[in-house]
């Protein structure tokens, strides 16, 4: 497993860091090389990404509303916490405040589309930890309700990408619920528990909600570990998926280690999963069989490799290592 996740992130970094910026897709990365342990590779990664901030001097995305350009902010904080230094968490402070002061009288959800809930309430519930300043979960907890109030469908216990997709269907007539965006939710649903005390009035909410997906993925999983990108119609989109398997398969491993989900229950799923994940590396470490850049299911080849699925399969292989470590 150690093995896989250094071949698969060396990989990435070597062809990654020349071109290192704040966007959401290398957002996301950064997250997964900070996920990864000491006990795999020492301090090489975590050492690149505060190399990576450095460069960026600190600095968010640029639309100051935008929860893709908080991302980042995630790796920042990871950072602080290892560094302590102010200059490190300063930026996602900011942009933290910012919104809790513009968002009041915005007519549609801040957090409109569900891939939201991956990028910015993470930020928002670890600052509240590290600073102790109850205000930030409170906002992201009254953010979270509006979203999933809007996009998450309760019959099938999974959500909608975003409000066209209410009344849309899959050729087949079923709903299109895309397997990517659920994984962002489950994974976004992973960070924030894991930010968030054991005491919080909201936690049971979020905690069933987590059960509720969890138990919906696990049932949509293919016999090969993995999950095809339109998740009620793989007929119409039979290729694997990568980036929404490992998502998702984070969010699984972390269900297990938190003691949120049934280890007995869930734990062949997990190992499934990975053994999918792993067929898709390629000799050289490139992680194929990723969809780009999208908001919908949609096609993709073999080869197709993207920063932001490199970033979800090295949340999963951390996870997972670190069940096995238990």
């Amino acid at each position: 497993m150690s093995a896989a996740l250094m071949k698969v992130a060396d990989w990435q970094l070597q062809r990654s860091a020349p071109h290192f910026d704040d966007d959401w897709t290398f957002g996301v990365l950064y997250t997964g090389f900070m996920a990864i342990p000491e006990s795999v590779a020492g301090k090489r990664y975590i050492e690149a990404m505060r190399s990576m901030g450095q460069t960026l001097h600190w600095q968010m995305g640029p639309d100051l509303l935008d929860a893709n350009d908080m991302t980042i902010g995630q790796t920042y904080l990871a950072l602080y916490e290892s560094y302590k230094d102010p200059a490190m968490m300063q930026s996602v402070k900011d942009r933290a405040a910012f919104t809790m002061r513009q968002t009041e009288s915005q007519e549609r959800p801040l957090w409109w589309w569900c891939d939201a809930l991956f990028m910015a309430p993470a930020a928002f519930a670890e600052i509240s930890r590290i600073t102790g300043d109850q205000r930030y979960l409170d906002y992201m907890d009254t953010q979270w309700s509006v979203t999933s109030s809007h996009l998450y469908e309760t019959r099938h216990r999974l959500f909608f990408r975003d409000a066209r997709f209410l009344t849309r269907k899959e050729a087949n007539g079923e709903p299109v619920f895309w397997s990517r965006g659920n994984g962002w939710v489950l994974a976004g649903l992973a960070k924030v528990l894991q930010n968030m005390p054991k005491d919080y009035p909201s936690r049971p909410k979020y905690v069933a909600q987590f059960q509720e997906m969890a138990a919906s993925l696990a049932k949509l999983q293919r016999p090969n570990g993995l999950w095809t990108a339109g998740l009620l119609d793989p007929t119409s989109y039979p290729a694997d998926e990568t980036s929404g398997t490992g998502l998702i398969t984070f969010g699984l491993a972390y269900g297990i280690n938190s003691g949120i989900l049934s280890k007995e229950e869930y734990e062949p799923h997990v190992a499934l999963a990975w053994r999918g994940l792993v067929s898709h590396i390629f000799v050289d470490g490139r992680l194929g069989s990723v969809q780009k850049v999208a908001d919908a299911p949609g096609h993709l080849k073999p080869t197709s490799s993207y920063v932001y699925g490199v970033g979800a399969f090295l949340l999963a292989g951390s996870e997972i290592y670190s069940m096995a470590q238990q």
